[in-house]
């Protein structure tokens, strides 16, 4: 089974080999934020961001290597205002397309739920192209579906598509969802 680090400081190496697994994600058709044809280095300026919100405290930053590289990541977006420590939100679960089907996605996701619970968070939504492999492995690892937006994205190869919003209720201490 694939195991999960997560990062503390993420660095110029760490950068570069997460670049271009969002590349590798966008170009195998991934509805992640980017389309084809995309510009390497706004790849790179989106995980400088993520790298800033890790060491702001605001995000966890969640990788697989396999062979010494990176071959999945998934974030947790705290919610950082008053109302909302309870929940985070799941973002960019990618596997690398020579690692599918491996059950990296799916070890990420539960790392992702232990790591929610350790730091005090109970709800975990996040949204996924309507109809895709993604939504089924978030449905099958409990998430419920909340709605759905027509025409959210633009799709990769063109067009628009539709994004589902999704949730998870984590166990909480005392047994309360």
């Amino acid at each position: 089974m694939a195991e999960v680090e997560t990062l503390a400081v993420v660095g110029a190496d760490d950068i570069a080999a997460l670049t271009a697994l969002l590349a590798d994600a966008v170009e195998h058709d991934a509805s992640v934020g980017y389309v084809v044809p995309f510009v390497h280095d706004e790849l790179a300026a989106y995980w400088r961001g993520v790298a800033r919100d890790v060491a702001g405290g605001s995000k966890v930053l969640m990788v697989v290597r396999a062979e010494g590289r990176i071959v999945g990541t998934t974030q947790l977006e705290l919610c950082m205002k008053p109302n909302g420590t309870h929940r985070a939100e799941v973002q960019k679960v990618l596997v690398h397309s020579s690692a599918r089907r491996r059950g990296i996605g799916r070890t990420m996701l539960q790392a992702a739920e232990s790591e929610a619970r350790r730091r005090g968070r109970h709800l975990l939504v996040l949204d996924t192209e309507s109809g895709s492999g993604a939504q089924s492995l978030y449905a099958g690892e409990g998430y419920s579906v909340s709605g759905q937006i027509p025409e959210f994205a633009r799709g990769n190869r063109g067009g628009f598509v539709a994004t589902t919003y999704m949730y998870k209720l984590l166990q909480r201490s005392g047994g309360m969802a």
